[in-house]
């Protein structure tokens, strides 16, 4: 028997949504059979890069190197996201199948872009200006012209104009993915929704807006199933339905970097441009990356954070050094601190007042909910998987993230030396 693996990682769905999906007759469908890990521990920062790094390489952030969404431009308010594959340093699930000898697939898989690996790609890329077509920015991206002029071009209606859009954005990957199951039957497929992550950032952790989103979900679903039965190997299938992090609900957003420029760690010039700085962070929604310049300034800075966070003004509740951060979550990087949510506030990278700003929902960190908090707080990711090598009923209570590829490998019989989860045996015959 030939061996097909689909994992659809629906982003920031959680295990309390089982309750609605559970009367959806896809998922429904799915759940009687299936094998369940109730709740899934996230790597730190609870963002959807570092995540989808973590869940196909089973390595956590500091060995991966995806620490934020954005590329770690410090001076800049707002940085371009990690579109690339190249910004990862170690080998992941694709690299594994590919080598030995199976067909790979991905449809807005986060930081896949150009990946050599994978034979039909659609990275998760928008165009980069006005005059940039759909086709262009996937071609730029990675899509071969195959996957552009058979799997791309019969769906981009759904999404000309909508790339960020929600659920236009959805129903286009779940197009493409159904595309692809129908003409080329990859032994690896990973798929990238966000549609409830949207709703979520939209209208708070749960609501009715996020309930709709459930059945939406379902009926995608549907349509994966329904194509793996036209391709003939829905049988012979694995399917894992994850997802990457919950969310909280926020209040308001901190400038940090306002309040560091009115301290003295950072210089601005008359347009309120940094010149230069002592100390200035990074956001990642509900938590924060600090970077020190001087090494020789970083206990001055650590006593100034300490100070903020005692004070309980700040939105911050714990001040981690590097080595903590590494210790306790495997996270590092070229930062020094990091700074973990009160629960409430998220954080910008405004360098000028307001130091406190309502949210609004104009970028992910600011929504009426958002993420990027301590992986143990709040709702929690689920998995589901189902097929011929999983165990009908099996459930874990709890598991790393990072175990989701070490399982996948262990399906595909491949090995992820650069792992450092283990492959969840319980849930597999």
């Amino acid at each position: 028997m030939n061996k097909h693996l689909v994992v659809i990682s629906e982003d920031a769905m959680v295990y309390e949504d089982l309750d609605t999906l559970r009367q959806l007759p896809a998922f429904s469908s799915v759940l009687k059979e299936a094998a369940l890990v109730k709740t899934v521990r996230s790597v730190y920062p609870t963002i959807t890069y570092p995540n989808h790094t973590s869940m196909r390489t089973g390595a956590y952030c500091g060995r991966h190197g995806i620490v934020n969404n954005e590329k770690t431009i410090l001076t800049q308010e707002k940085s371009d996201w990690e579109w690339f594959n190249d910004a990862v340093r170690c080998g992941d699930i694709f690299d594994a199948a590919k080598a030995a000898g199976m067909t790979t697939a991905a449809v807005f898989w986060p930081v896949t872009g150009n990946h050599p690996h994978i034979d039909y790609l659609v990275d998760e890329y928008w165009p980069q200006s006005p005059e940039e077509t759909t086709e262009q920015c996937f071609a730029a991206s990675g899509s071969s012209p195959e996957v552009i002029e058979r799997v791309i071009r019969p769906n981009r209606h759904l999404l000309d104009g909508k790339h960020r859009v929600h659920p236009h954005c959805d129903a286009f990957v779940h197009a493409c993915a159904c595309s692809i199951i129908r003409q080329f039957k990859p032994n690896l497929l990973m798929i990238h929704p966000a549609n409830i992550d949207a709703y979520r950032h939209e209208s708070g952790v749960f609501s009715p807006l996020v309930t709709h989103g459930l059945h939406e979900i379902d009926l995608w679903l549907g349509e994966i199933l329904k194509a793996l039965e036209d391709a003939g190997i829905r049988e012979e299938t694995d399917l894992f339905i994850v997802s990457d992090h919950g969310q909280l609900n926020v209040t308001r957003s901190v400038a940090l970097n306002a309040l560091f420029a009115e301290r003295g760690l950072i210089t601005l010039d008359a347009d309120n441009q940094v010149t230069d700085y002592i100390a200035i962070c990074k956001s990642t929604g509900l938590s924060a990356q600090v970077y020190v310049k001087d090494p020789a300034q970083t206990e001055t800075v650590h006593g100034i954070l300490r100070q903020m966070a005692e004070d309980g003004l700040y939105g911050f509740s714990r001040v981690y050094t590097a080595r903590e951060a590494r210790e306790e979550e495997g996270l590092y990087g070229d930062f020094s601190f990091v700074l973990e949510t009160d629960g409430y506030t998220t954080f910008s990278n405004a360098f000028t007042r307001p130091l406190v700003r309502p949210v609004d929902n104009s970028d992910y960190k600011f929504g009426r909910a958002t993420h990027g908090h301590h992986p143990d707080k709040g709702a929690q990711p689920t998995l589901i998987a189902c097929g011929p090598h999983i165990r009908p009923g099996a459930v874990l209570e709890r598991r790393p993230i990072v175990d989701e590829a070490p399982t996948y490998a262990r399906i595909l019989g491949v090995e992820l030396p650069d792992a450092d989860g283990r492959a969840m045996e319980e849930i597999l015959r």
